[in-house]
Protein backbone atom coordinates (compact mmCIF):
# COMPACT_ATOMS: atom_id res chain seq x y z
CA UNK A 1 0.00 0.00 0.00
CA UNK A 2 1.31 3.77 -1.09
CA UNK A 3 0.95 5.91 1.84
CA UNK A 4 0.51 9.73 1.81
CA UNK A 5 3.58 10.88 2.73
CA UNK A 6 5.62 8.90 0.66
CA UNK A 7 3.03 10.89 -2.20
CA UNK A 8 4.50 13.99 -1.68
CA UNK A 9 7.71 12.87 -2.76
CA UNK A 10 6.63 12.03 -6.21
CA UNK A 11 5.64 15.50 -7.15
CA UNK A 12 8.17 16.43 -9.67
CA UNK A 13 9.54 13.98 -11.00
CA UNK A 14 10.02 12.96 -14.15
CA UNK A 15 7.14 10.22 -15.77
CA UNK A 16 8.15 7.91 -18.14
CA UNK A 17 5.73 5.37 -20.24
CA UNK A 18 5.34 1.81 -20.06
CA UNK A 19 8.45 1.64 -22.67
CA UNK A 20 10.58 4.27 -20.41
CA UNK A 21 10.41 7.50 -22.72
CA UNK A 22 10.16 10.18 -21.02
CA UNK A 23 6.68 12.20 -21.07
CA UNK A 24 6.40 14.95 -18.58
CA UNK A 25 7.06 15.84 -14.85
CA UNK A 26 4.55 14.31 -12.68
CA UNK A 27 2.34 17.69 -11.24
CA UNK A 28 -0.60 16.82 -8.79
CA UNK A 29 -1.49 13.08 -7.14
CA UNK A 30 -5.06 12.47 -7.12
CA UNK A 31 -6.54 9.57 -4.43
CA UNK A 32 -9.42 7.95 -4.32
CA UNK A 33 -10.99 9.23 -0.68
CA UNK A 34 -12.39 5.83 0.43
CA UNK A 35 -9.20 3.95 -0.01
CA UNK A 36 -6.14 7.05 0.21
CA UNK A 37 -4.61 5.30 -3.26
CA UNK A 38 -3.14 7.04 -5.93
CA UNK A 39 -5.68 7.14 -8.90
CA UNK A 40 -4.32 9.79 -11.08
CA UNK A 41 -1.83 12.56 -11.80
CA UNK A 42 -1.61 15.20 -13.61
CA UNK A 43 1.35 15.72 -15.90
CA UNK A 44 2.95 18.86 -16.49
CA UNK A 45 5.02 18.66 -20.05
CA UNK A 46 6.19 22.26 -19.76
CA UNK A 47 3.45 23.56 -21.63
CA UNK A 48 2.90 27.45 -20.36
CA UNK A 49 -0.99 28.03 -19.49
CA UNK A 50 -2.24 24.82 -21.00
CA UNK A 51 -4.18 22.35 -18.38
CA UNK A 52 -2.63 19.05 -17.46
CA UNK A 53 -3.78 15.68 -18.95
CA UNK A 54 -4.49 13.53 -16.21
CA UNK A 55 -2.75 10.07 -16.56
CA UNK A 56 -3.71 6.76 -14.48
CA UNK A 57 -1.00 6.25 -11.79
CA UNK A 58 -2.47 2.12 -11.35
CA UNK A 59 0.56 0.08 -11.69
CA UNK A 60 3.06 2.46 -11.23
CA UNK A 61 6.63 2.18 -10.42
CA UNK A 62 8.53 4.64 -8.24
CA UNK A 63 12.12 5.10 -8.88
CA UNK A 64 14.64 7.10 -6.97
CA UNK A 65 14.40 9.81 -10.35
CA UNK A 66 11.24 8.98 -12.17
CA UNK A 67 7.30 7.72 -11.87
CA UNK A 68 6.73 5.25 -14.74
CA UNK A 69 3.75 4.21 -15.11
CA UNK A 70 1.68 1.53 -16.97
CA UNK A 71 0.85 3.37 -20.24
CA UNK A 72 1.63 2.71 -23.38
CA UNK A 73 3.00 6.28 -25.18
CA UNK A 74 -0.01 6.63 -27.44
CA UNK A 75 -2.57 6.64 -24.46
CA UNK A 76 -0.73 8.70 -22.85
CA UNK A 77 -0.60 11.28 -25.76
CA UNK A 78 -4.42 10.59 -26.00
CA UNK A 79 -5.14 11.50 -22.41
CA UNK A 80 -8.17 13.48 -20.84
CA UNK A 81 -7.35 17.33 -20.41
CA UNK A 82 -9.97 18.46 -17.98
CA UNK A 83 -9.76 21.99 -16.37
CA UNK A 84 -9.95 22.45 -12.22
CA UNK A 85 -10.79 24.49 -9.68
CA UNK A 86 -10.20 23.66 -6.33
CA UNK A 87 -8.75 19.73 -4.84
CA UNK A 88 -11.69 17.71 -6.70
CA UNK A 89 -13.37 17.23 -9.81
CA UNK A 90 -16.82 16.97 -10.79
CA UNK A 91 -18.18 13.69 -10.95
CA UNK A 92 -18.45 14.04 -14.78
CA UNK A 93 -14.89 14.61 -15.02
CA UNK A 94 -13.98 11.80 -12.43
CA UNK A 95 -16.32 9.53 -15.11
CA UNK A 96 -14.44 10.81 -17.93
CA UNK A 97 -10.90 9.56 -16.99
CA UNK A 98 -12.22 5.90 -15.10
CA UNK A 99 -13.83 5.62 -18.49
CA UNK A 100 -10.67 6.85 -20.91
CA UNK A 101 -8.37 4.51 -18.77
CA UNK A 102 -11.08 1.39 -18.81
CA UNK A 103 -11.27 1.71 -15.28
CA UNK A 104 -14.89 0.90 -12.93
CA UNK A 105 -16.62 3.90 -11.72
CA UNK A 106 -19.12 4.11 -9.22
CA UNK A 107 -19.84 7.75 -7.14
CA UNK A 108 -19.59 7.01 -3.64
CA UNK A 109 -22.55 7.19 -1.50
CA UNK A 110 -20.80 10.57 0.37
CA UNK A 111 -22.01 13.95 0.92
CA UNK A 112 -19.89 15.30 -2.17
CA UNK A 113 -20.01 12.75 -4.19
CA UNK A 114 -16.94 12.64 -5.63
CA UNK A 115 -14.27 9.45 -5.63
CA UNK A 116 -11.14 11.84 -6.00
CA UNK A 117 -9.09 14.34 -4.40
CA UNK A 118 -5.43 15.77 -5.00
CA UNK A 119 -3.05 15.30 -2.55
Amino acid sequence: MIMHRDIADWRRKWLVDRDGHTIGKLEDVYVDVATGQPMFGTLNEGVIGRPLPFISLAGIMIGTRNVQVALPGEQVKDAPVITIRGDELSQAQESLLYRHYQLDYTPPATESGRRLVRR
